[in-house]
């Protein structure tokens, strides 16, 4: 049983209509999800100090490294997940990330929406998949 399931079974959630959902609320999950994924792989590369785990996780989770990512993948998107990152990427938002430009803001924001949706949807092997993919396509690997 994947997460996001777990959660709402123990939690007697019903099942989401995840048509009716902002997709600022799918950001809000997809924020988190790639958070963790990062962090997961930092603190598995190495049992190191918080600061320095901090330091390395930030120089990944921040909205330019994620509008990369989504650059390099948007050709691999199914046509329903670029629906989902695109009505992300186009969300008003009222606010903006420190150190970013408004258009890598907007791309993080719909690649966090695009994990978020994901999530709910309890495909954990895509949300790995396309950050692996994007993470490799960023470092010049083939992923």
């Amino acid at each position: 049983m994947e997460l996001f399931d777990s959660i709402t079974d123990v939690f007697d959630i019903k099942e989401p209509d995840l048509r009716t959902y902002s997709p600022l609320a799918f950001a809000f999950l997809g924020d988190c999800v790639f958070d963790i994924v990062i962090r997961s792989i930092e603190v598995a590369k190495a049992n190191t100090q918080p600061a320095k785990l901090h330091k390395k996780k930030a120089d990944i989770v921040k909205a330019s490294t994620q509008a990369a990512i989504i650059d390099s993948l948007e050709d691999s998107l199914t046509e329903e997940e670029l629906a989902v990152y695109k009505r992300g990427r186009n969300a008003h938002t009222n606010s903006r990330a420190k150190n970013s430009t408004d258009l890598d803001y907007h791309k993080a924001t719909g690649f966090e929406a695009l994990l978020g949706y994901l999530y709910m949807m309890n495909q954990t092997d895509r949300i790995l998949d396309l950050i692996k993919t994007g993470l490799n396509n960023l470092h010049g690997e083939q992923g």
